[in-house]
């Protein structure tokens, strides 16, 4: 009977000693590496029944970053250095419009996640053709995704590429209906010529005494510019080409364009909510794959930082208030807007940390280099975790998939 009881008791102890020890691993192992024993220490002793029992099984809890991602987005995202997932949040304009172009050798260095190719790149189409193949055969060469190449098409004598759909400014369009069959006709022209994207459309609600905008506004009436945001979305999806609605939370009401220097918007977030935010829920209900962030000041900020590099709008408004999942753009960062507040690099860190997820800079080039170090090195410091840029690049791995850039 005394021998029964000593067997039990040492028993119990056994499995209390394995219970603890595994749970003060898995107490270290979230509080930080263990220390691994060297050549002198002495080893741990581990009972004969914590050897032949094994020990509960790790729960890992999902990263919220991968957690929602296709399988097969999330095992890249796993395999890429954080050198590429940097890369990839990039969309370089670049000199030059043919193989010669320096890009070429930026590409073979840098996995970038999109290209931008404007008036300066084009001349013909046998020739934009022959561009857009070299890039994106480039890329897969250097074992690196294929790139976006992003154009600006709004129409007639805005459009980037000249001769090609849509032949005329939205502010020159009929309906919404016709506005539909522009981009309808726009999107399988580019598509043929081997551009992936545009940057647009425009969908900011101007003002009855007219916009700083111009021509880029469809209407003054949130309705009207909603309806037209539906369908040009739908008409892009339909071709296959990658739209990003432009410039959240609304730039209609600005006073000047972005383009040509700092601008604001007098509109409290309410008041945005009532007319400006509507086209955006329209074009989100509609499936479009990007938005674009407005560098314009608001009174939300106390007209001191702009949207495009504000939590309030890349994060709260965006992805908790109207539910938006896919890539958060940021208008050019070379653009006057930007430049005369910030330098390039810490504008670029500043978005990221925002919630922009894809970052647009149409040179120079200098600019552009100083920005990717600039975010790598936030990223390696933790000044942009690790679970933020997993995040974006997860995103955009998840577009170029649903359009067919990878399988």
């Amino acid at each position: 009977m005394l021998l029964a009881l000593l067997v039990v008791l040492a028993l119990a102890s056994a499995v209390t000693g394995a219970v603890l020890g595994a749970r003060e691993s898995d107490e270290g192992s979230g509080g930080g590496p263990l220390p691994q024993a060297g050549r002198d220490e002495p080893q741990a002793r581990v009972s004969f029944l914590a050897r032949i029992v094994p020990p509960p099984a790790a729960r890992t809890k999902p990263q919220p970053e991968t957690g929602s991602l296709a399988r097969g987005v999330a095992g890249l995202l796993a395999r890429l250095p954080v050198e590429r997932k940097v890369a990839q949040l990039f969309a370089f304009g670049f000199e030059g419009a043919d193989a010669s172009a320096d890009i070429f050798g930026r590409l073979r260095r840098l996995d970038l996640g999109a290209l931008v190719v404007a008036r300066r790149n084009y001349s013909d189409e046998a020739q934009l053709t022959a561009l857009t193949g070299e890039l994106t055969a480039t890329a897969r060469r250097a074992r690196h995704f294929p790139p976006f190449v992003l154009t600006s098409q709004e129409g007639g004598e805005l459009n980037s590429l000249p001769g090609l759909p849509p032949s005329a400014p939205p502010a020159d369009l009929a309906s919404a209906a016709q506005a539909g069959d522009e981009a309808l006709a726009s999107g399988r022209a580019l598509r043929q010529l081997g551009v992936t994207g545009v940057l647009g459309p425009d969908i900011d609600v101007g003002l009855g005494s007219g916009s700083a905008l111009g021509e880029r506004v469809y209407s003054d009436d949130p309705e009207e510019v909603a309806a037209y945001a539906r369908r040009t979305v739908e008409a892009y999806r339909e071709s296959r080409v990658l739209s990003s609605a432009a410039h959240l939370p609304g730039l209609g009401a600005a006073d000047q364009s972005t383009q040509d220097g700092p601008a604001s918007v007098g509109l409290e977030l309410d008041q945005l909510r009532e007319r400006d935010l509507l086209p955006f829920e329209a074009a989100i209900g509609a499936g479009v794959p990007g938005v674009t962030l407005a560098h314009a000041l608001y009174p939300f900020s106390d007209f001191t930082v702009p949207a495009s590099l504000s939590p309030t709008v890349a994060t709260k408004l965006l992805r908790d208030e109207l539910g938006f999942e896919g890539i958060a753009l940021t208008d050019d960062l070379a653009d006057p807007g930007i430049t005369a507040l910030y330098t390039v690099p810490d504008a670029a860190v500043a978005a990221v940390r925002a919630g922009a997820d894809l970052l647009v800079i149409s040179g120079p080039t200098g600019d552009q280099q100083a920005a990717y170090v600039a975010v790598l090195q936030a990223v390696r410091s933790g000044r942009i975790s690790r679970a933020r840029l997993d995040r974006a690049v997860g995103r955009i791995l998840s577009v170029k998939r649903d359009y067919g850039l990878i399988r």
